[in-house]
C-alpha cells in the first residue's frame, strides 16, 4: 500500500475488493448502457444484488464519459456511482476514463461523499493500458482536489502486482509522493 495526503485528503492505493470497502460510494468501472455484466460491474452485482441493476434499469444509458449514481444494494458503501469509459463491448480511451472519473468525482460531491473508492476504470474489460489509465485517473483526481473538494479519502482498490504497481507510481509522479 502507498499512500499521501494531499490538499487534507488521504489517496490510498491498495490491494483489495472494492465491493468490501466501507466508503460512502464505490465507483463501478461500466459502459454506458449500465448493465452490470463482467468485471468490476459483474462483482458489484453479485455481491450488491438486484436492486443496483434495477436502478440502472431506470436511469438508463449514459453518454460514455460520462458517470450515474444509484444506491449500493446490499454493499457496504451508500452509493455506486457508474463511470462509463466505453460502450458495451467497446474500448476506453484517455478522454473517456478522464471523462467518466471527472464526472464520477462531481457526482461524489454532489451527494455529501467523504470516502470514495475507485478501481482501474477502462483498464480492465475496455483493455487500457495500466500505466497509461492510471497516470490519467490521478490527474483527473488531482485536478478535482485542486478545484476545492469534500473529500477526505480517495482509495484506488486494485487487483494484481501490474496494476498495484503502475497506480504506484501514478500516485507517486503526480502527487510527488514518497
Amino acid at each position: 500500500m502507498v499512500s499521501t495526503t494531499y490538499r487534507g485528503v488521504v489517496i490510498e492505493v491498495i490491494e483489495a475488493d472494492i465491493t468490501e470497502q466501507a466508503v460512502d460510494a464505490i465507483v463501478n468501472a461500466a459502459n454506458s448502457d449500465l448493465i452490470l455484466g463482467s468485471g468490476v460491474a459483474g462483482a458489484i452485482a453479485r455481491k450488491g444484488g438486484p436492486s443496483i441493476q434495477e436502478e440502472c434499469n431506470r436511469h438508463g444509458s449514459i453518454q460514455v464519459g460520462e458517470a450515474a449514481i444509484t444506491g449500493a444494494g446490499a454493499l457496504p458503501a451508500r452509493y455506486v456511482i457508474h463511470a462509463a469509459s466505453m460502450r458495451l463491448g467497446g474500448k476506453a480511451t484517455a478522454e473517456s476514463i478522464r471523462s467518466s472519473v471527472a464526472h464520477s468525482l462531481r457526482l461524489a460531491e454532489t451527494h455529501g461523499v467523504e470516502s470514495i473508492a475507485l478501481p482501474a476504470i477502462g483498464m480492465g474489460v475496455g483493455s487500457f493500458p495500466l500505466p497509461q489509465g492510471a497516470r490519467v485517473m490521478m490527474e483527473t483526481l488531482k485536478a478535482h482536489l485542486d478545484s476545492g473538494t469534500n473529500l477526505k479519502q480517495v482509495r484506488f482498490c486494485l487487483f494484481g502486482r501490474e496494476a498495484m504497481e503502475a497506480f504506484e507510481d501514478a500516485l507517486r509522479e503526480v502527487f510527488r509522493a514518497d
